[in-house]
């Protein structure tokens, strides 16, 4: 079994002459334009005309891109969770691919002896996940929201983990079912770094952002390292969550609690709260693999120059403009027409 890294939290397995390809998101400027990836991506859409599958863990935009979807084959499947909303099918629906629900916890076999189990995995706990509130109707069928999920794919002989946004907190119950159920893991891809807006949008002295930020990261590393002392994979790939603001939002990079690649390494490597003697981490290159039956990376990691990086962001990420920048602001007349349809709307969704 072979994977692939692109960027944030897009992989490809390939195995018994199947690929899947998870949580594509390969064009800058997701949610609105603020979000993108350093160093960048030479995304060519041909290279993934021969996909077997596509899986999308879940809604939010580095997840499930529109600006990427709309640029690959129509004719490759998608795979998601029979979630109790709708929305995301018939997102995916409506940019004209064919979706495939899948129940929780069901080890569906693809082809070729290549299995995928997705799970419902969030126990909604807005103070987990530093929102505001819960994201979805609670979903009495799994004791979850199901606004997330977390997926194993196996061929019977390597398994593989992707946790993707799923903290440890608000997942422990679907990471203990498949705990219980494979045997061994061969690779975890595990999130650990926080995608909230705070600390960086609040109006918080920079004192306390910097202390919070800091905090945000450790916290969240350790949510890491909850997932590998349940698992204790074989190898596991800190991965997931990781942008980089642009526009006018380039000021708030700094205090976002998010923790560097290079560093979360230099963590995971040094932490004394797993045992590095089962579980080797890996970081790869975008666009570079590793195969799990050699234990051989394609090249070696190159750690990210921070000066050409700032630079980047200065020059190049500063001057983009966010997407409602292009756009021409309504009239007032305009704005009233929608508010009565808007308004019967939310009761209706309320309701």
């Amino acid at each position: 079994m072979k994977l692939t890294f692109y960027q944030s939290s897009t992989v490809l397995l390939e195995t018994k002459n199947v690929k899947i390809l998870s949580d594509p998101w390969l064009v800058d400027g997701e949610l609105y334009g603020s979000w993108n990836h350093y160093p960048q991506i030479d995304f060519n859409p041909e290279v993934f005309d021969n996909l077997d599958y596509i899986y999308l863990s879940h809604i939010h935009q580095d997840h499930f891109s529109k600006k990427t979807l709309s640029k690959l084959s129509k004719k490759i499947p998608v795979l998601i969770h029979n979630f109790e909303s709708k929305a995301l099918r018939e997102n995916i629906k409506s940019m004209g691919f064919n979706v495939i629900e899948l129940s929780h916890n069901e080890r569906t076999h693809l082809k070729n002896g290549v299995y995928i189990n997705i799970l419902a995995a969030d126990n909604c706990d807005p103070s987990v996940c530093y929102k505001y509130f819960g994201c979805a109707p609670l979903e009495v069928k799994f004791g979850s929201t199901s606004i997330d999920t977390m997926c194993v794919i196996d061929d019977d002989e390597n398994i593989v983990v992707n946790t993707n946004d799923c903290p440890y907190d608000l997942s422990y119950s679907a990471a203990s079912i498949i705990q219980e159920k494979y045997s061994h893991i061969d690779m975890l891809l595990v999130g650990y770094t926080s995608a909230s807006a705070y600390p960086q949008c609040f109006n918080l002295p920079s004192t306390e952002k910097s202390k919070e930020k800091k905090r945000l990261q450790m916290d969240f590393l350790n949510k890491a390292e909850n997932y590998l002392n349940l698992f204790k994979p074989k190898y596991f790939m800190p991965f997931a969550g990781r942008y980089t603001l642009s526009g006018k939002l380039t000021i708030l990079n700094d205090n976002r609690g998010i923790t560097e690649l290079d560093d979360a390494f230099e963590y995971f490597t040094n932490s004394k709260n797993i045992d590095l003697t089962k579980s080797k981490c890996i970081v790869l290159n975008p666009n570079s693999s590793f195969d799990l039956l050699t234990g051989l990376s394609s090249e070696p990691y190159t750690k990210i120059d921070n000066v050409k990086k700032q630079k980047y962001i200065d020059e190049i990420l500063s001057q983009r403009k966010l997407d409602y920048e292009n756009e021409i602001e309504p009239s007032i007349d305009e704005l009233k027409s929608l508010i009565d349809k808007s308004y019967r709307r939310f009761e209706k969704k309320r309701l």
